[in-house]
């Protein structure tokens, strides 16, 4: 569904990404493996266009996007859950739903009753500000706002990053759940490896802007994989 091919991308005269591949298919997750710092956050936001690239082709169902701005992107089915969330505090959960309205006709303008069946919390918190929730709930609103879209592509960047455990296993049974109906595909930066095992069917490991690694999940296990992830 997504093919991310040769990506060169700068910030300023800073070389961040080196010719990084990545291609995702519905119905399976794909990993983006890396210590802090190698660049995996910027190929996600090189692929939702929030940062141009230098070189390379993004495609979607074989459709060049490279070029498009991230509205277009969006409204083409690619939705990020950026690092950090990065909800609206001061709106309600509601609202910060209905944000995800955005990039959809007037006429999808709903919010699916899946949502709630995912991330039961949420129902009961509708009209709570985003900033009032905890760390692991406004990591929940921010998938669903994400889900609000009706993604074709689904982007997250490191979902379980400050999270505590009993929410980290809520996200990945919704994860799997989502992987399992076969319509999406999913992309997951992740530092914690065996959340990425238990998920992956494919991963790539970064360093220092380069793939150095790429392979299926069942082969994250490897003392190769444990080398280029432990600092």
């Amino acid at each position: 569904m997504l093919n991310a091919a040769d990506i060169d991308l700068y910030y300023g005269a800073s070389h961040a990404l080196f010719g990084v591949s990545l291609a995702a298919e519905a119905g399976k997750v794909t990993c983006v493996l890396g210590r802090n710092g190698v660049g995996k956050s910027s190929l996600l936001r090189a692929i939702a266009g929030l940062q141009p690239i230098r070189a390379g082709r993004i495609t979607l169902e074989g459709e060049d996007i490279a070029k498009q701005p991230a509205a277009e992107r969006a409204r083409a089915g690619i939705a990020i859950v950026p690092q950090g969330r990065e909800i609206f505090p001061l709106l309600t959960v509601e609202e910060n739903l209905r944000t995800g309205f955005a990039c959809l006709p007037r006429a999808a303008r709903t919010l699916p009753d899946e949502i709630f069946e995912l991330f039961p919390v949420l129902r009961t918190m509708m009209k709570r500000r985003g900033g009032d929730l905890s760390g692991g709930q406004q990591q929940q609103l921010a998938i669903a706002r994400a889900l609000v879209m009706r993604p074709r592509v689904l982007l997250l960047d490191e979902p379980t990053e400050g999270i505590q455990p009993s929410i980290i296993k809520d996200i990945e049974r919704v994860i799997a759940l989502l992987r399992n109906r076969g319509g999406m595909a999913i992309v997951l930066v992740e530092q914690y490896l065996d959340f990425a095992r238990r998920l992956a069917d494919s991963f790539i490991i970064l360093d220092r802007g380069r793939v150095v690694l790429a392979g299926t999940g069942a082969e994250l296990g490897s003392a190769d994989v444990h080398k280029h992830l432990t600092v």
